[in-house]
């Protein structure tokens, strides 16, 4: 029993390994965006697709290639990701157009979708029910790791030897994580069940799920409308030089993490409860961010407190979507995960994008409030979800006393 909870401790060590690998390339592009735009002579709009195609990439990737690749075993599925993912990454670090460098991108993206879905199901399955949401936390704990440190030492390599050389340093991770999986991940975890396309609709025309993807996209997302453009916000609203950035986007990931692990305890036990709370703190946070920004220290404050509850909804977000998917269509859990990160992405590609039009045609400060309208609609879905549970609990404590008497 013992010897089994130390290899599934590995495993999720290694799924968190590749998280890192995998979080790095995905943000990396966020303090990038100045440089990029200078080197390939493009607007900052354009370069800001590097953020959007590659969350476009992840979720065509998840849903679509992880119920294609079902039946392929775990560990040389993982394997056979990295091997893509170090070979996108490869082509950004030689890219010299804004095309290239979108390919590039798509490529990288379309490795993270699958890991991403079939990540959280191997963290979820490796312990209790009662501890899926802290198993998904350790491993989207390679992400915030990743915030923390992947993007501002990628950005800092970036400002010091160019922009491309920051890709190379995701290629070398990339490696490291590819030697973790073969090491550390047993060949023995369950391959995931092939799902038919009837299934996979049964997902879509659930109404339960199809309201979690929905508060999943506009809650994780809506902060994409900020981030994404938060090193230009930063320089040119509040006023930090590039380099006190490259410290800000490091404090903030450290938020980040603080962030994931409380919501991942947070999230154990009722995780639609505690959303509902999340979001509508985080909504507060934008809108209040829209007042605060101008100024050094009231700005900075404010967007630590966005880091902070940024990817908190992420744990609760995966495991409440398990949950619904093993009461309503069993037969496809990883396909109902994969459709989440779909959702993660199609929240990060919309709040990317929408920020880019808002920074162009309203001016950066701007992305703020139009943020906190974003997630101000996951509250609201997250409340009505909060009422559909009570319900039924309700039906079902009574058919439970029906049951007895």
């Amino acid at each position: 029993m013992k010897k089994q909870q130390q290899s599934n401790t590995k495993a999720l060590l290694a799924l968190a390994v590749t998280a890192f690998a995998i979080g790095t390339t995905e943000f990396i592009s966020v303090g990038l965006l100045p440089m990029i735009a200078d080197d390939l002579q493009t607007s900052l709009q354009v370069a800001g697709l590097t953020v959007s195609v590659y969350a476009i990439g992840v979720m065509i990737g998840a849903p679509v290639l992880t119920s294609l690749l079902a039946h392929i075993p775990r560990k040389k599925l993982l394997l056979g990701i990295m091997l893509v993912f170090i070979l996108g990454n490869s082509i950004a670090m030689f890219s010299t157009t804004i095309e290239i460098l979108l390919v590039a991108r798509l490529v990288s993206a379309l490795a993270h979708g699958v890991f991403m879905s079939i990540g959280s199901t191997i963290a979820a399955s490796l312990v209790p029910e009662n501890r899926r949401a802290s198993a998904i936390a350790i491993m989207f704990t390679g992400l915030t790791v990743a915030t923390i440190t992947g993007v501002p030492f990628g950005t800092l390599i970036g400002q010091q030897f160019g922009w491309r050389m920051a890709f190379a340093f995701i290629v070398v991770i990339g490696i490291l994580a590819l030697i973790t999986n073969i090491l550390l991940v047993p060949a023995s975890i369950q391959k995931g069940a092939k799902t038919g396309f009837s299934e996979q609709l049964k997902l879509l025309k659930n109404r339960r799920l199809v309201l979690v993807f929905l508060i999943t996209a506009l809650g994780y997302g809506g902060t994409f409308v900020v981030f994404t453009y938060l090193s230009p916000l930063l320089q040119e609203v509040t006023g930090f030089s590039a380099k006190t950035v490259t410290l800000i986007i490091l404090l903030y990931g450290i938020t980040v993490a603080i962030g994931n692990t409380v919501g991942g305890k947070l999230a154990n036990n009722n995780p639609i409860g505690a959303l509902f709370y999340m979001f509508m703190i985080q909504a507060i946070v934008l809108f209040v961010l829209y007042i605060t920004v101008p100024f050094k220290v009231a700005g900075l404050i404010t967007i630590l407190f966005m880091g902070l509850f940024a990817f908190m909804n992420v744990p609760g977000l995966q495991t409440y979507v398990v949950i619904l998917a093993e009461r309503f269509v069993p037969s496809a859990v990883d396909v109902a995960s994969a459709i989440n990160i779909a959702a993660f992405n199609a929240g990060i590609a919309i709040g990317s994008y929408a920020g880019g039009l808002i920074a162009k045609s309203m001016g950066l400060i701007h992305t703020t409030w139009i943020a906190g309208i974003m997630v101000t609609g996951a509250v609201i879905l997250a409340a009505i979800c909060v009422k559909q549970e009570k319900i039924e609990e309700s039906v079902s404590y009574e058919l439970t006393n029906n049951i007895i008497k």
